[in-house]
């Protein structure tokens, strides 16, 4: 976007469009870990004109990545419309982690391998903010364990996000077996008393990342 109220020139605005879809193929394809570099030599443009436009790595995952966790929004949705609970929390988490399979960088942004940024935190907050609602939703049906809460779909958002990374490129729905295991034990029937998770240990190991 222009400094102040400024519009970009025509070939400012080219440039800054071809920056933004090199950076999303690349980032959906590799990771978060993209060299700027090549962001930029791929786009065609200087190292210099991406940082005129992006002077930093975050202010790419500001315009790329809050649109994206958009569509967290509709798999709640349709999540909290399911006549079924178990089905509807069950499709949240398959949803979810399809999204971050087909987007590597979205699988990093989720679990949080880089800074957040105030716009992708805002948007990760938006869009998980149905979750109590669903795991609510299941948990009164009986079919979800009393015990799990919205803090234990953060540690299964980064344990899944690890099977995403290491499995993409040998056996890309390896993720799905992974959550069909995570689900059977979620069940009312498959649980079993386990000890609370200490809030500061959780907190770290998933929101504190580096």
């Amino acid at each position: 976007m222009a400094t102040g109220s400024r519009p970009l020139r025509a070939d400012a605005a080219r440039n800054r469009d071809k920056l933004l879809v090199t950076a999303t193929q690349l980032f959906g394809e590799r990771g978060l870990d993209v060299p700027l570099e090549e962001i930029a030599r791929t786009a065609g443009v200087s190292i210099g004109t991406l940082y005129n436009h992006f002077p930093t790595r975050e202010a790419f995952f500001d315009a790329i990545f809050p649109e994206r966790l958009a569509a967290l929004d509709r798999i709640a949705a349709a999540a909290l419309e399911d006549p079924d609970p178990w089905n509807g929390f069950a499709g949240f988490l398959e949803g979810l982690f399809a999204l971050q399979a087909e987007d590597r960088g979205l699988n990093d942004a989720l679990a949080r391998r880089f800074p957040s940024t105030s716009e992708v935190s805002d948007a990760c907050h938006r869009g998980l903010r149905d979750v109590d609602q669903v795991i609510e939703r299941a948990r009164r049906s009986g079919q979800l364990r009393a015990d799990f809460t919205a803090q234990d779909v953060a540690t299964l958002v980064w344990a899944m996000s690890q099977v995403i990374r290491e499995s993409t490129g040998v056996a890309p729905q390896a993720w799905r077996r992974c959550l069909s295991f995570f689900l059977d034990g979620l069940r009312t029937e498959a649980a079993h008393p386990m000890t609370p998770a200490e809030p500061e240990q959780a907190g770290r190991a998933t929101a504190d990342r580096p």
